[in-house]
């Protein structure tokens, strides 16, 4: 059979994928529709907006000493009214504002690139596994059990502790860590599946097992994980913020909200705003994400039938 023959029986028995993508729509839409999610995404979009563009935009280096400048307070909260440093300075004279959004910027990528990981690794093993069952399975699962028995924290601090703690090492840590999770929804909603009259159908007329597996079984799989990756996310953010304080993060002198923050706390007494403003930026951000996340999960409920 041929390529497009293939394609076009993919198309016609393939029901209940369209169903998955379909139902993956209807919860967007609910949760747009919804001003909590409006209220995030607005805010979410605000503060990646500011932090990929403010930096760059302002020309302060984030990096750049000034002890002339250290120890500024932020203006609204003294006398002079000195909008040059709009968030006040740290120790060394270095600009807060512009520190919080460049560490903003990397506790971001990060996250998102943590949680694409995460699905990649997941999903991938969790579709193997529910598709072909027996030995694979098995193996799959026992590795699946092995991960998820050490915690994230401890892996993260064994590896990164004995290697150069880069963004792509800790990407790489973050996601190898937490990937069981995606790997069991995706197992379970694939053995569901796999016997369906409309993958047999595809089978019959010389589809593939990969075809079978991305076109028809992967739609299928998004409905249950989209909120579990949006709240993913915040919780990658917060686990780059631990690392960062504890000195396995991103290493000085580029920003993040960890080392800002554990730099900061010598001086929480005379300059508080030094720990305090990234962890505001922080608060912000993850209070956005769980506004969307929780959202799209009640959408996810009313359309599933759950409770609202």
């Amino acid at each position: 059979m041929s390529v497009v023959q293939t394609q076009l029986s993919l198309k016609v028995t393939a029901p209940e994928a369209q169903r998955g993508a379909s139902l993956s729509r209807r919860i967007w839409k609910a949760a747009l529709a919804s001003n909590e999610f409006r209220v995030g995404l607005v805010i979410f979009a605000l503060l990646g907006l500011a932090a990929l563009l403010y930096p760059a935009l302002s020309g302060i280096d984030p990096t750049k000493m000034n002890v002339a400048g250290r120890l500024q307070s932020p203006p609204f909260l003294g006398d002079k009214w000195n909008w040059a440093a709009p968030l006040g300075t740290d120790q060394i004279g270095r600009d807060m504002l512009v520190r919080s959004l460049v560490g903003l910027r990397y506790s971001l990528l990060i996250g998102l690139s943590t949680v694409v990981v995460m699905l990649i690794i997941g999903c991938s093993l969790g579709t193997l596994a529910g598709y072909y069952g027996g030995r694979i399975d098995m193996v799959i699962m026992r590795i699946t059990d092995a991960q998820l028995s050490i915690p994230m924290i401890i892996l993260a601090i064994t590896v990164l502790g004995v290697s150069r703690p880069t963004i792509p090492a800790i990407i790489l840590v973050l996601g190898l860590s937490s990937w069981p999770v995606y790997a069991r929804v995706t197992r379970s909603v694939v053995m569901t599946e796999r016997k369906s009259e409309y993958v047999r159908a595809a089978q019959v007329s010389g589809a593939s097992d990969f075809r079978i597996m991305v076109w028809l079984l992967s739609p299928l799989v998004l409905p249950p994980i989209i909120f579990v990756s949006v709240l993913d996310v915040a919780r990658m953010m917060i686990f780059e913020s631990i690392l960062g304080f504890i000195g396995l993060g991103v290493q000085p002198p580029t920003p993040t909200f960890g080392n800002i923050i554990a730099d900061g706390r010598k001086y929480l007494l005379n300059a508080w705003w030094i720990a305090t403003m990234p962890g505001v930026f922080l608060c912000l951000t993850l209070t956005s994400i769980n506004l969307m996340g929780a959202s799209l999960e009640r959408a996810r409920n009313r359309i599933y039938g759950g409770v609202s």
